[in-house]
C-alpha cells in the first residue's frame, strides 16, 4: 500500500525556513567582501578551513581522493549538473559546510527545466533579501573607494571599533564633567521659579505636574557641595553662600524626598559629607539581628540550629556576646521552631546598647518605665539570670500585650508588668516604692521620640515631623527623665544608676534634656562602658551644655550600621531635690505633672508649744462651746 518511492522524481530541498531566515552573519560578511569578486574565495581571507566541494566541483576540479561512482546506480546516485547564474548584486551565502560562498546557484534537471530550491514547507530558498538604504549607500561607498584589499577593510573596521570604544569609555566621564562644570553655576531666578510651579503643582493633586529629573538634580548637588567645599575659589561671582545652601537643601528635600524643616535640623548637627552620608544610609535598611535567650540556650548552639536550617549568619561584632547578625534565609526568622520555643529574640543591634550601659546585677530592684515590646525587659532579666525583681511599665496597654507574650516565650520569671503613666510613676507607687521596696536599684527610660534614628524603618518621619513634635517630645522626656530620678534610690549599695536612651538624634531630645536634668537633681553623668560611639554635644549654635555630656554616645547609621541611637548614664548621689527646685515651678513639667514628693522620709514637723491649735485642743468641750460664743459676740453686726 502506498505510493512508491521514485528517486529520480526527487525534489531538490533547500537548508529549511530557521536556515533561511537568519542572514546576520551574510550581511556582516558583505560588508567585508569587495564588490565585483567573482569565483570561491582565498582560503586565507576569511576562514582557514579547506574549500568546500561543492565550489571545486563547480570550477571542473574533483575533490581529493574520489573520481567520482563507480557501482551501477551512478545514473541517479549522481548529483544534478549544477550552473552557476550569477546574481545581480553581490549577494553572500552559507554552504552547508558553513563555507562562504559567492553568487546564488540554481540547480536545473538535464532535461532543461529549471526549479527553484524549496525547503521542507515549501518556500522558496532564491529570494533576495532586499538591502536598506543605507546599506547601499554603504556598498556604493565601499565601490568607489575600490582597490582595498580584505585584510586592509579589516584592520581598519577593527581600528574603528577600537576607537569607537574608546569613545564610548571616555564619553560617561567626559559627560559627567561637563554636567559638574554646568552646575557650578547656579540657576537664574526665571528658572528658580519655574521650578516652584512644579513643585506647587505636585502638591496639588488635581493639577498634573511633570516629575522632577533626579538625574539632573543629583548632578547638581554633586556640583554644588563641590563649590560648598571649597567656596572661596569656585563660586560664581555675586553668589553669597547662603543662596548656595538654600539651592542644595531644595534639591536634597527633592532627591531623598524629606521636609525642609527636618533638612535644616540635619544640616546643623552634621557636616555637608556627612549629611550625603546619612541620607543615602537611611534609604537602605538595617541588617536583620537576633538576640540569643541565654536563659534557655547558648550562641554556638543556636547558630548551629539556625545554620542547618538555611540560615546564613555571623557573629554581630566583638562589643556584644549574644548577637548574630542574619543576612539571608530560606525559612522565615519569625516562625522557626528555635524561635517558637524563647531561643532568641529580634531585636536591633542599637536595642542592645542600652540594656549593656545600664549593667543590671543579680538580685537588684530594675524599673523598665516604657518597657513595650518587652526586648530589653527580657534581656535585663537573661543578665540577672531570673533573679531579683523587674517593674516593667508602660502608658500603652494595649502594647503590654506583647511584653506579656515575649516574657512568656523567653521563660522569664522576675518580671512584674504594670500599665502607669510614667510621669506620675513617683506618686502612684510611692508606698510601694520606699515602705515595701525602699526603692530602685537601677531604672531605665527609653523615653518615646520623634524617630529620627529609625527613617529606614519609617519612611513616613521624612516628611511629618515639624518643631511642634519635636518641642512636644522634648516637654515629655524631660517629665519622664525627672521622674525616673525620683524612682532610683541614691542610697542603693549596687546600684543608684539611670540610663536614659531615645532613637532619636535630635539635640532638642537628647543633649537638651540631659543638660536639663543636671540642672533639676542631684545628678551626674558617668560613663556608659561603651567601646564605641561618638561624643554627643557640648556646644550647639549657640546653646552651651555641661562639659561632662562627652560621655555621653550617639549611634548613626551610616557610621555604625544601625539606627540612630543616643545614651546617656547618670549616678544619683542623693535622695533630696535641691532646694532652690522647691520653691520655684518646674520649667518642662504642669503642676499636676510635677513629682513633687521626696523620696527619703522626712522628718515631720514639730508643733510649736502654745500655738493657738495646741490650746484649743488641750480646753475641755464645754469651755471650747463657750469661747466660740464669745467671740461671735465681739463680730460687728452688719447693717
Amino acid at each position: 500500500m502506498g505510493r512508491k518511492l521514485d528517486p529520480s522524481r526527487k525534489e531538490k530541498r533547500g537548508p529549511g525556513r530557521k536556515a533561511r531566515k537568519q542572514r546576520g552573519a551574510e550581511v556582516e560578511l558583505a560588508r567585508f567582501l569587495p564588490p565585483g569578486k567573482s569565483g570561491p574565495l582565498r582560503p586565507g581571507a576569511v576562514s582557514r578551513r579547506p574549500v568546500p566541494k561543492r565550489a571545486l566541483k563547480a570550477a571542473g576540479q574533483t575533490p581529493r581522493g574520489r573520481s567520482g561512482f563507480s557501482d551501477g546506480n551512478s545514473k541517479w546516485l549522481a548529483p544534478a549538473k549544477a550552473k552557476k547564474v550569477p546574481s545581480k548584486g553581490n549577494n553572500v551565502e552559507l554552504s552547508s559546510d558553513g563555507e562562504v560562498e559567492e553568487g546564488s546557484w540554481e540547480m536545473e534537471e538535464e532535461d532543461g527545466s529549471s526549479e527553484e530550491m524549496v525547503d521542507d514547507y515549501g518556500a522558496s530558498s532564491s529570494e533576495e533579501e532586499e538591502l536598506l538604504p543605507i546599506e547601499k549607500a554603504a556598498l556604493k561607498q565601499k565601490s568607489d573607494r575600490g582597490g582595498v584589499s580584505e585584510d586592509d577593510s579589516e584592520e581598519e573596521e577593527e581600528a574603528s571599533r577600537q576607537k569607537m570604544g574608546h569613545k564610548e569609555e571616555e564619553s560617561p566621564d567626559l559627560q559627567l564633567n561637563l554636567d559638574i562644570d554646568e552646575q557650578f553655576k547656579l540657576p537664574t531666578n526665571e528658572q528658580i521659579e519655574r521650578e516652584n510651579i512644579l513643585f506647587m503643582h505636585s502638591l496639588m493633586v488635581f493639577l498634573p505636574a511633570e516629575p522632577p529629573d533626579l538625574h539632573i538634580i543629583h548632578q547638581r548637588i554633586k556640583g554644588n557641595m563641590e563649590v560648598l567645599q571649597d567656596f572661596v575659589v569656585k563660586r560664581e561671582e555675586g553668589r553669597t553662600r547662603q543662596e548656595y545652601l538654600t539651592l542644595l537643601r531644595r534639591d536634597m528635600a527633592a532627591y531623598y524626598s524629606y521636609s525642609d524643616f527636618l533638612l535644616m535640623k540635619l544640616m546643623d548637627i552634621f557636616p555637608l559629607p556627612e549629611l550625603i552620608n546619612f541620607l543615602e544610609a537611611n534609604e537602605v535598611p538595617r541588617p536583620v539581628t537576633i538576640r540569643t535567650n541565654t536563659l534557655k540556650t547558648r550562641r554556638r548552639d543556636l547558630a548551629q540550629a539556625l545554620i542547618n536550617r538555611g540560615v546564613n549568619l555571623d557573629p554581630l561584632g566583638k562589643w556584644s556576646k549574644t548577637g548574630l547578625v542574619i543576612y539571608d534565609s530560606s525559612v522565615p526568622i519569625g516562625a522557626t521552631p528555635e524561635y517558637l520555643a524563647g531561643h532568641y529574640m529580634l531585636q536591633g543591634a542599637s536595642s542592645l546598647l542600652p540594656v549593656m550601659a545600664l549593667a543590671p546585677q543579680e538580685n537588684e530592684r530594675i524599673l523598665d518605665m516604657c518597657c513595650a515590646p518587652g526586648g530589653k525587659t527580657s534581656y535585663i532579666a537573661q543578665l540577672m539570670k531570673n533573679t531579683g525583681m523587674i517593674l516593667a511599665n508602660d502608658s500603652n496597654a494595649e502594647r503590654l500585650r506583647s511584653v506579656v507574650g515575649n516574657l512568656h516565650r523567653l521563660g522569664v520569671t522576675n518580671a512584674v508588668v504594670s500599665n502607669c503613666d510614667g510621669r506620675q510613676f513617683p506618686k502612684v507607687c510611692s508606698c510601694l516604692l520606699w515602705d515595701v521596696l525602699g526603692g530602685f536599684d537601677r531604672v531605665l527610660l527609653d523615653a518615646p521620640c520623634s524617630g529620627t534614628g529609625v527613617i529606614s524603618k519609617d519612611p513616613a518621619v521624612k516628611t511629618n515631623k515639624d518643631e511642634k513634635d519635636i518641642l512636644r517630645c522634648a516637654h515629655l522626656q524631660k517629665e519622664l527623665i525627672l521622674s525616673a530620678i525620683d524612682s532610683v534610690n541614691a542610697a542603693s549599695e549596687t546600684g543608684g544608676y539611670i540610663v536614659y536612651c531615645t532613637c532619636s538624634i535630635m539635640v532638642e531630645e537628647n543633649e537638651w534634656v540631659v543638660d536639663y536634668a543636671l540642672k533639676k537633681r542631684n545628678v551626674r553623668l558617668v560613663a556608659t562602658g561603651l567601646d564605641f560611639g561618638k561624643e554627643g554635644f557640648t556646644r550647639f549654635k549657640d546653646r552651651r551644655f555641661h562639659p561632662s555630656l562627652k560621655s555621653t554616645r550617639r549611634f548613626y547609621p551610616h557610621t555604625h550600621n544601625m539606627d540612630g541611637f543616643f545614651i546617656a548614664k547618670f549616678k544619683k548621689f542623693s535622695n533630696a531635690i535641691p532646694q532652690v527646685q522647691k520653691e520655684s515651678a518646674v520649667e518642662a513639667a504642669t503642676p499636676s505633672a510635677v513629682p513633687d514628693t521626696v523620696m527619703e522620709p522626712q522628718p515631720k514637723k514639730k508643733k510649736l508649744e502654745g500655738s493657738k491649735v495646741d490650746k484649743e485642743q488641750k480646753l475641755p468641750q464645754p469651755a471650747l462651746k463657750k469661747r466660740h460664743s464669745l467671740q461671735a459676740q465681739r463680730r460687728p453686726l452688719k447693717a
